[in-house]
């Protein structure tokens, strides 16, 4: 994808959506921490089902340690792996207590170091909280990345490295926002929606997915008089 492409598919998705965020509910660092923790292999809705009742009893690491493996476990059972996200969860609100008085450290190698915590999450928790321009590429990030041309790669480093380098230096606090969103709601993986995607002109994907015969089709325009 040439700059002047990169450019025009990044004007597009900051003019539709100027501010994007998160769909994960939080009211604090630590909330959101704990519900990217749960996100890995699950929908942002299903996680905040969970949250939602988890934070009235315990939104705190303190109020976690105190819940207990077998009390978080009731409220996180309905998300994917939960076993092993609550065990992560419950070691790194210990953590936070010991080594960072309860707040979520503003730095990569601190946040890395916590139990349940990877360059994805690290990279979340910095963007959304912290306002740092870092991409945190997703299976949806990857897919677009490499289905539109704009950061191709093998793998999640490769792609990280791509975007970095290809998203103009004003677009990138949010662009893995937009990129997310995109790839959720048009980029999707089994049947792109190509024939309402906004970007779809900057696009190297080929053949474009042509729109259903039940979607509605543009109005003709009539012929001058």
């Amino acid at each position: 994808m040439t700059p002047a492409k990169r450019e025009a598919l990044f004007a597009r998705l900051a003019a539709e959506t100027p501010e994007p965020r998160t769909e994960l509910d939080y009211s604090s660092p630590f909330e959101l921490l704990v519900a990217v923790i749960l996100s890995a292999q699950a929908t942002d809705k299903s996680v905040n089902l969970a949250t939602r009742e988890l934070y009235r009893v315990a939104n705190t690491p303190a109020a976690i340690v105190a819940l207990g493996l077998e009390g978080l476990k009731r409220y996180v059972r309905t998300i994917g792996l939960y076993n092993s996200k609550a065990k992560n969860i419950l070691e790194m609100s210990r953590r936070l207590l010991a080594e960072h008085g309860g707040e979520v450290p503003r730095d990569r190698d601190a946040l890395e170091a916590l139990p349940g915590v990877g360059r994805k999450t690290a990279n979340v928790v910095l963007n959304c909280v912290f306002g740092e321009a870092t991409i945190a590429v997703d299976t949806h990030i990857f897919r677009v990345a490499n289905r539109t041309g704009l950061a191709p790669g093998r793998n999640v480093a490769e792609v990280e490295r791509g975007l970095l380098a290809a998203v103009p230096d004003r677009y990138r606090r949010h662009a893995h926002h937009w990129l997310i969103l995109l790839g959720r709601y048009t980029c999707k993986a089994r049947r792109p929606e190509c024939w309402r995607c906004l970007v779809r002109a900057e696009c190297a994907f080929r053949p474009k997915t042509p729109a259903p015969v039940s979607a509605p089709r543009p109005a003709r325009r009539s012929s001058p008089a």
